[in-house]
């Protein structure tokens, strides 16, 4: 099976920075670029931290887009109490040698997906989904050229910034209307699901186990994301949600999925920035959404594990 060809749009982030090392450390994903938007952090801090996540991977070849600063609609809202100061506080970083791409970031999506054939790009979008929505209304054609969109976000029973809204939705809940409305193939990969993707004791030991520099920032992440989640939200191991999308496009059978229509509620006093989804069976034939349900969480962390091991031994 050939590569799966991908732009992450993503926030870093402890979860982003593992599902960067994820995309990067498997052969069955060709990551084109990444593409930043302000989520987690503020878009400055968020971009450095794409770039530092590559330099630490040894992969400064990918490039990196700077993008959308605020929502479209709203104020800006990061999650610090989650991911610190600087998006991805208890690991050092290297410095990035290379300088950003040139161009703003939902360019650079429009760009790509006119020039690739169609179908042959996915985009997998980690983070509030405003680059998606302003690349759709710039250029509404690459819709049909997209083979799918893959999110992490929303839920269709659990929320995190409210009681039924996840945080990347929340923040932007009018670009997330707009990115679930188009008619392109979209996987909802929300936290019913990533809240299965728990970093316990026994994954970090045999992360631990191999030794490289890129494990070690993999266990300061861990240790600073544990901390937080216990304070914040009552875990004891903390959900590592984002490369949840990733493993899913190496091997879907990892993680189930329904069809199902989402829409994304904007207006709600209580329920704003939730995914309203209709679990009624079956979907309608029309249906271009659905949900993912179920994760395979051994064969998950043997994926992240394997990763992380291919890419020390590519810096070593």
């Amino acid at each position: 099976m050939s590569a799966r060809s991908i732009i992450l749009d993503c926030d870093p982030g402890h979860d982003d920075a593992v599902a960067i090392m994820l995309a990067l450390g498997n052969d069955a994903i060709d990551l084109r670029a990444i593409t930043t938007v302000g989520g987690n952090q503020v878009i400055d801090k968020v971009t450095y931290n794409a770039q530092a996540m590559l330099a630490a991977c040894g992969r400064e070849d990918v490039p990196v887009y700077r993008g959308a600063s605020r929502p479209l609609l709203r104020e800006v809202e990061v999650a610090d109490e989650i991911h610190g100061e600087t998006g991805l506080d208890g690991v050092e970083l290297p410095q990035p040698s290379v300088e950003l791409a040139p161009g703003h970031a939902v360019e650079a999506i429009c760009r790509m997906v006119r020039e690739a054939e169609p179908g042959e790009l996915m985009l997998v979008a980690t983070g509030p989904l405003t680059n998606l929505a302003l690349a759709v209304r710039l250029e509404p054609s690459i819709v049909e050229r997209v083979r799918e969109v893959v999110i992490m976000g929303g839920g269709y029973h659990e929320g995190n910034w409210s009681a039924v809204a996840e945080f990347n939705i929340a923040v932007d809940p009018e670009a997330a209307a707009i990115v679930f409305a188009e008619k392109w193939p979209l996987t909802m990969v929300g936290l019913d699901l990533t809240h299965q993707a728990l970093a316990t004791s026994s994954v970090e030991e045999k992360m631990a186990a191999l030794d490289t520099e890129l494990s070690r920032i993999f266990l300061g992440l861990m240790a600073f994301f544990r901390e937080a989640y216990r304070e914040n939200q009552g875990f004891t191991d903390p959900p590592v949600h984002d490369p949840c999308t990733i493993a899913y496009l190496i091997d879907p059978s990892i993680v189930a999925t329904r069809k199902a229509p989402v829409s994304v509620e904007t207006r709600g006093e209580l329920t704003c920035g939730m995914t309203v989804t209709d679990l009624r069976a079956p979907a309608p034939p029309e249906c271009h959404t659905q949900v993912a349900t179920h994760l395979d969480a051994d064969r998950f962390w043997d994926l992240v594990i394997d990763a992380v091991r291919a890419l020390g031994e590519e810096t070593a």
